[in-house]
């Protein structure tokens, strides 16, 4: 994902990264650190997002959640439909805390590109919503729609 991102986003940003386990409260932590103590404004998770009973991303995100926002889930599900039929048993949405956008995606590395190309373009608006930072793109790769501004 950290390829993904410096591909894509042109305005100056981190990237932070944790490696953690498939635990609700585990997950839950860093969820709030990278929102709360660390200041992220987007926040990407990958995997724990199927049927399987240790797949609680979902759970854990929207435990640390002030909104959810539905219709990321809904389109990365519709485009990795149209690769794989197992995309219904995907569990991916986005939710937001504080300033923090945070978005679910699958844990395959192809999954993942497929599910941000879809939603990427609604990504800096969202966080111009919401109150951080400004996000600029890379044109040639996404362009950034701020009905918005």
């Amino acid at each position: 994902m950290g390829a993904y991102l410096r591909e894509v986003i042109t305005s100056p940003h981190e990237i932070h990264v944790r490696l953690i386990s498939d635990d609700q409260e585990v997950i839950e932590a860093a969820l709030v650190e990278l929102a709360d103590d660390v200041g992220c404004d987007l926040v990407l998770t990958s995997g724990g997002t199927g049927p399987a009973p240790r797949d609680v991303t979902p759970e854990a995100t929207e435990a640390v959640a002030t909104r959810l926002l539905p219709g990321f889930g809904e389109l990365m599900r519709r485009v990795s439909l149209a690769e794989v039929p197992t995309a219904i048993l995907s569990r991916q949405h986005a939710a937001v805390r504080g300033s923090c956008l945070i978005i679910n995606l699958p844990g395959n590395p192809r999954a993942i590109a497929t599910c941000l190309d879809a939603v990427f373009a609604a990504v800096p608006d969202c966080v111009d919503l919401i109150g951080g930072a400004h996000l600029e793109t890379n044109p040639e790769r996404i362009r950034a729609y701020r009905p918005h501004s």
